[in-house]
């Protein structure tokens, strides 16, 4: 049994999900990490080609907003950004320092302005996951990280053909100044997978592969570099830089022989981690359990066919994983004898533990001792599930279904491509200003936090408030399809727009209102 003591303690751990560990954690850049899925449009249940993305962050912002296209004079630049870490504020945080600029094109798209830019009005869609790849690969030279990349693919592409090549041209110019990123790219067609590191200390340039997932396939990236064998003479399913295999044979990271593979070229030690070997093992066992997928190897496929189409519902059902009703279960080890006396999983277990409480139980609730994680995460900013579909104009065809902070906890809302504007609650500095009740991110942090306390029985409050209004969202796509395509031209976007935002007020008022619930039904019983 657990103590009443240790109990209060794990409250307060908890409700602050910050404790002295954690802080240095932050600071010293204790792993994070992302998780994208992709689905090609033969494998999922409508068509729609799926792109995905949790931004499982301590740093990034809380806030999002739409910017506009927008038209530019001859001579304007695009500025390129330096991110450090900045913890000077209520909460820790990232601050951009200006490196460089570009020459800006006269015509940008809007996009959906996320922490990791995410989808333009062209259905142009990006998921992120960082790998890190070799550390000496990282040049100061360079002026392009990832979310300006990403930025610039959605102000100036329409496909992700486009968007790769458009990079690999800039990149070979001002080069890339980030460690090892995969960018999961679709559009209405298709999906690909862009792995890319840098050129190497003081160089100028960038090392870069792309994949294609095949159409009747899933894929993943947890973290790690997936793909392998590569062939850019078949240039539906490869591209890449001309300086792959000649860097690696330089560096002995290839002996110019044997068959290279990209990820053990590049990035090695991203293969290591069972913080990511375990999530993708869990994805890909969740889409194909057919495979019957050994949880412990070592090197999975670059994709998989699924059993069955992949629908809405199975993606959120992925993001809300902790591997519960396996042998990982992040859970199993806090139990309680129950009322006949028989040992089961206290209420009390939960899997969003911070670091301190896994070092005061010793148990599987973060990142435990074979540095595994789950696909759910506490500290989650913001995830994204992304279709794009050509049966249907760009502003509609194109839907970022948008959950605010840990998922398992959430809810996501339709945001279409075309949409203007969000919710005011989602354009809250919620991370500078501190705990806000007029912040979407907020609102949902705070019942994670506290669900997470008594997990065992307050996860049913929020399924009970959450899951059937989930469906109903989804339902609902089909009559906002045919409503919108009777709009006048004028009308189109102001009526996705306002979906867009009523539909956001609405789950922000439920996320405030449940966890005032919580309180009242658990008085006393933490």
């Amino acid at each position: 049994m657990i103590s009443r003591l240790l109990l209060s303690l794990s409250l307060v751990f908890a409700l602050s999900n910050i404790n002295a560990q954690d802080k240095s954690d932050w600071i010293n850049g204790f792993p994070e990490g992302c998780t994208t899925i992709t689905v090609g449009k033969k494998a999922s249940f409508d068509g729609s080609v799926m792109t995905s993305h949790t931004d499982d962050s301590h740093r990034t912002r809380a806030w999002m907003d739409v910017k506009l296209a927008a038209k530019h004079k001859a001579g304007a630049k695009f500025g390129l950004y330096e991110r450090s870490a900045y913890d000077s504020l209520k909460m820790p945080t990232y601050q951009h320092k200006k490196i460089g600029e570009i020459d800006q094109v006269s015509q940008t798209y809007q996009y959906l302005n996320t922490a990791y830019p995410c989808i333009n009005e062209k259905q142009l869609a990006i998921g992120e996951s960082t790998f890190g790849g070799r550390e000496e690969l990282f040049s100061k030279e360079c002026l392009i990280d990832c979310q300006r990349l990403q930025i610039l693919m959605l102000e100036r592409c329409t496909t992700a053909r486009e968007a790769i090549t458009m990079a690999g041209k800039l990149l070979k110019k001002y080069g890339w100044r980030d460690y090892g990123e995969c960018l999961t790219i679709a559009d209405k067609k298709e999906v690909w997978h862009f792995e890319v590191v840098g050129p190497g200390k003081g160089k100028v340039g960038a090392i870069w592969v792309a994949q294609r997932v095949p159409d009747d396939h899933v894929a993943v990236n947890a973290n790690a570099s997936t793909i392998k064998e590569i062939d850019l003479e078949n240039k539906d399913y490869f591209m890449g830089s001309d300086n792959i295999y000649s860097v690696a044979k330089e560096n002995g990271w290839w002996d110019g022989k044997s068959t290279f593979k990209w990820n053990y070229a590049y990035a090695p030690k991203s293969r290591v981690s069972f913080g990511s070997r375990r999530r993708e093992w869990r994805v890909l066992s969740m889409m194909a359990p057919s495979l019957k997928l050994d949880a412990n190897d070592k090197d999975y496929p670059f994709s998989v066919k699924p059993d069955a189409k992949v629908s809405l519902d199975k993606m959120v059902e992925i993001f809300k994983d902790y591997y519960e009703g396996t042998p990982y279960n992040f859970v199993k080890n806090i139990k309680q004898a129950d009322k006949d006396g028989k040992e089961v999983i206290s209420p009390f277990a939960n899997p969003f533990m911070p670091y301190g409480m896994n070092k005061l139980f010793r148990v599987n609730g973060g990142w435990n001792e074979l540095g595994e994680r789950t696909i759910a995460r506490w500290y989650t900013m913001y995830a994204t599930i992304i279709q794009c579909r050509d049966w249907m104009p760009d502003d509609i065809g194109g839907i970022v279904w948008l959950a605010q902070d840990n998922v398992a906890t959430s809810i996501y809302i339709p945001v279409y491509a075309g949409s203007t504007d969000l919710h005011k609650s989602y354009k809250v500095q919620g991370r500078r200003l501190g705990y806000t009740r007029t912040s979407a991110w907020w609102a949902f942090n705070r019942l994670s936090t506290l669900a997470a306390q008594r997990w065992g029985d307050m996860r049913k409050d929020v399924d009970a408030a959450f899951v059937p209004l989930q469906r109903k969202y989804f339902e609902e796509q089909k009559s906002i399809d045919e409503q919108y395509i009777k709009l006048s031209k004028k009308k189109k976007r102001t009526f996705l727009t306002e979906r867009t935002k009523k539909i956001g007020g609405e789950v922000v008022e439920k996320a405030l209102e449940t966890a005032d619930g919580i309180w009242t039904k658990y008085d006393e019983k933490f």
